[in-house]
């Protein structure tokens, strides 16, 4: 078995440049994100979401990034999971697109807020019914004694619904992370990687800075 400490990769697809970057951080994730998505990345939504307790205490799961807007970036999940409660404790976040076939990674940070019930009703009613019962069937981040509890639940909400419209719980919705720094990484040979950071500054422009690898 190799040693952990031997696995190394050499960056030396792109470069990222002050000259290169949109002075806005929404545009110059925009062509990240076009590029991605040509590239046929598996799961190119996929993000890494970090919150943390009212004390620091932190924690991070994969998520599903499913909006961009110039407000922020937004996803949907149960508000009584652990992420959900974390939130409610401490409404700030970050999070973490990492594209390995690009060498790239962006980092956000910044303020969380929920979306309002309008827009948590059109996104729930857009998904297929399977995910729309299980939004019901799962009580997500509680334990439980073994998959069958699940199981049933999900077939009970099936039998509920059968006839109608199936609702979104009022536990399920968005939320937005409104940005307060953005990080794009771009690797580079022997470790010298690119940074440049965006900073929103008081008069609500973006300051640009590149920081040291």
């Amino acid at each position: 078995m190799s040693s952990i400490a031997d696995i190394r990769k050499e960056y030396r697809f792109k470069t990222l440049s002050e000259a290169d970057v949109a002075a806005d951080p929404f545009v110059q994730f925009n062509r990240w994100w076009e590029e991605a998505t040509r590239s046929e990345l598996e799961e190119v939504n996929a993000m890494t979401l970090s919150t943390a307790t009212a004390t620091g205490k932190p924690s991070a799961r994969i998520v599903l990034l499913k909006g961009v807007t110039p407000q922020g970036f937004s996803f949907f999940t149960n508000y009584d999971s652990h992420k959900g409660r974390e939130l409610a404790e401490n409404p700030f976040a970050a999070l973490l697109f990492f594209w390995a076939p690009l060498e790239r990674q962006v980092r956000i940070e910044g303020k969380v807020e929920k979306l309002s019930a309008e827009e948590s009703d059109a996104y729930f009613n857009s998904r297929p019914e399977g995910s729309r019962i299980g939004a019901w069937s799962s009580p997500q981040s509680e334990v439980i004694p073994n998959r069958s509890v699940l199981e049933e639940r999900e077939s009970s909400y099936r039998e509920t619904f059968k006839e109608g419209q199936i609702p979104r719980p009022a536990h399920w919705g968005g939320y937005i992370v409104k940005p307060l720094l953005v990080e794009f990484w771009q690797g580079r040979p022997n470790r010298l990687h690119d940074r440049i950071q965006y900073s929103l500054q008081d008069d609500h422009s973006w300051k640009t800075a590149r920081l040291a690898p």
